[in-house]
């Protein structure tokens, strides 16, 4: 059986569930050895082991933590080096793109991003993507070299299946050139308490049509009833109500829930490019004519004011 690289998205030995999701994804292709890089990396074998890693190949070397992307690629090509792999897997992120775009430079191979799912093909891997608001599916393959394919969160279910989970020690020889540009400050960002946007299986948005970035507490109240993240559009953002962190869309964040709900957001093609892969999408809007009706499951034509409110008290109500 072919090996399959993921990439392990953690926190200090703590792996994210977009991970094992890539998991799930690469045992349809193959046999999945993880490569885990960074402080702690150590303690997420036993994670990966049972979500079906049949090898995790660990390196806590500083330069991960001390040095932009590039000690990353130094890595992880040379785990393709010790594998040789039919494919590289990595969870759709900023930085996971600008890792896999280098890789694949480096290896004379193909490169797709954002794909909401992977399948076994005759040829290589074939990558499902979701392009132009949801109006098209693609279905694309790397036709030279490995393929390195980043995939969106919520693509897969996460299934515990034993793997062997050996742990090796991978040793990287970092090019002078990684040390180009260093990390020289950090700063944590606050704690809501909520889910991190790109991995929440719910998010909860809020448009202009709130008025305010006070009445963003409408959107909060709805999202902490649900257990989602909350979201906003590039004109919540840019007026100031909600901090850019969250927006949703071509110049925000991509994210993929299972359930998306849009709160006085009209819909334009710029924020549907960020959101059109949510498997469930209501939107809440007083313009019967908004052109986010066109891409939803569901939808309330009322004013979000009174909407918002009365969905979150009948859904506290049913969890009480």
């Amino acid at each position: 059986m072919a090996d399959v690289l993921v990439v392990v998205d953690h926190v200090e030995g703590s792996v994210r569930k977009p991970t094992l999701e890539l998991l799930t994804v690469a045992r349809r292709l193959g046999a999945p050895v993880a490569v885990a890089l960074g402080a702690g990396a150590g303690g997420t074998a036993g994670v990966l082991g049972s979500h079906g890693a049949s090898r995790v190949l660990v390196s806590e070397a500083p330069e991960f933590a001390d040095v932009l992307v590039v000690p990353r690629v130094d890595a992880v090509q040379r785990a393709v080096e010790l594998v040789g792999p039919v494919a590289v897997l990595f969870v759709s992120s900023g930085e996971n793109k600008e890792v896999a775009a280098r890789l694949a430079l480096r290896l004379g191979s193909g490169v797709i991003t954002d794909a909401v799912d992977v399948e076994a093909g005759e040829g290589g891997p074939v990558a499902v993507q979701s392009a132009f608001a949801a109006s098209y599916t693609t279905r694309s393959r790397v036709t030279r070299g490995i393929s390195v394919i980043t995939v969106k969160p919520n693509s897969a279910p996460v299934e515990a299946v034993e793997g062997a989970g050996a742990v090796e020690e991978l040793a990287v020889d970092f090019a002078g050139s990684a040390r180009g540009a260093r990390v020289v400050s950090r700063s944590a960002r606050e704690s809501t308490g909520r889910p991190e946007l790109t991995e929440a299986a719910i998010v909860v948005s809020g448009g202009r049509g709130l008025g305010s970035g006070e009445n963003f507490a409408l959107i909060e109240a709805l999202a902490d009833a649900l257990g989602g993240a909350v979201g906003a559009s590039r004109a919540a953002v840019d007026a100031g109500w909600y901090p850019h962190a969250h927006q949703v869309g071509q110049t925000g964040k991509s994210v993929s829930p299972q359930l998306y709900i849009a709160s006085g957001i009209s819909g334009a093609i710029q924020h549907r490019a960020g959101m059109q892969t949510s498997k469930t999408i209501v939107a809440i809007n007083k313009d019967a004519e908004a052109p986010i009706f066109d891409l939803v499951d569901y939808g309330v034509v009322g004013d979000l004011h009174t909407v918002v409110p009365q969905l979150t008290e009948e859904i506290n109500k049913r969890k009480g």
